[in-house]
C-alpha cells in the first residue's frame, strides 16, 4: 500500500529539508535544528516518517560523512554549510533521526525506528543510475569550477547512494540540479517525470518549478 507521507504535495524527506531550509538561509546548527523541527511537524507530523528513512538509509550505508555533507551541501547551494559551521555529516543526519523520532512519538510513543530494507530492484537502480551517469559531466561542470560555492564529489556521492536507495538518490539527483541550477532539456525532465511515477513520487516532487529547463538543449 503507498505511504501517504510520500503524497504531500510537496518534495520530500531528506531532499524536501534541503529545499525547506535554503528559504531563508540559516546560519547556525541552533537555527537549523530549529527548521529541521518545523518540518519535521509539516502536515500534522507525516513529514518526520519519510525525512526519518531517508536518514537512517544514508546512516547504515557505507557512505562517509564527508560524502554525506557533499550531498547536502550540492542541493542547499551551500547556504546551510556544514562543513563551513564543522557540523560532521553523519553527526547531523542522527540529530535530524532524533528530531523524527521524537515527532512521530507525539502520535506513536512505542514506535520504534527500524531499519532500512535492502533494495533489491536491481532494474531501478540501474534506470537512476544512467540518469546520473548521463547528467553527470554537466553536473560535475556545474558544482566542482564554481565561482563562490565550489563542491567536489557530487556525482561519485550520488552513484553511492543510488546503489544503496534508488528512490533518495534519485531525489537528492534532482535537488543538486536545482541547487546548482544546472540546465536541462525537454526530453530529460519528461524523462524525470516517468521516473518519478515508475518511483511510486508524486508529481509535485519531481518539479517543484526549480528546474532551469532549456527548450534549446538537446540530450
Amino acid at each position: 500500500m503507498t505511504q501517504p507521507h510520500r503524497h504531500l504535495g510537496v518534495d520530500i524527506g531528506l531532499s524536501g529539508l534541503i529545499k525547506w531550509i535554503r528559504y531563508p538561509a540559516v546560519n547556525s546548527e541552533t537555527a537549523g535544528l530549529d527548521v529541521v523541527t518545523s518540518v519535521a511537524d509539516q502536515f500534522d507530523g507525516a513529514f518526520a516518517h519519510q525525512l526519518l528513512q531517508d536518514c537512517l538509509v544514508l546512516l547504515e550505508s557505507p557512505l562517509s560523512s564527508q560524502d554525506i555533507e557533499t550531498l547536502w551541501l550540492a542541493g542547499t547551494f551551500r547556504e546551510f554549510d556544514l562543513q563551513r559551521l564543522g557540523i560532521d555529516g553523519r553527526v547531523w543526519l542522527r540529530r535530524v533521526a532524533d528530531i523524527c523520532t521524537d515527532r512521530i512519538r507525539c502520535d506513536a510513543p512505542s514506535f520504534i525506528p527500524a531499519a532500512a530494507a535492502p533494495v533489491l530492484d536491481e532494474a531501478m537502480k540501474e534506470a537512476v543510475a544512467a540518469e546520473v551517469r548521463s547528467i553527470g559531466p554537466a553536473l560535475q561542470q556545474a558544482t566542482a569550477p564554481h565561482a563562490y560555492c565550489p563542491l567536489d564529489g557530487v556525482v561519485p556521492a550520488l552513484q553511492q547512494t543510488v546503489d544503496v536507495d534508488p528512490d533518495l538518490g534519485f531525489r537528492l539527483l534532482l535537488r543538486a540540479l536545482k541547487g546548482y541550477f544546472v540546465p536541462i532539456s525537454q526530453v530529460r525532465y519528461d524523462r524525470y517525470l516517468a521516473l518519478g511515477d515508475e518511483l511510486g513520487l508524486g508529481e509535485d516532487v519531481v518539479d517543484d518549478l526549480d528546474f532551469n529547463i532549456s527548450p534549446g538543449l538537446v540530450d
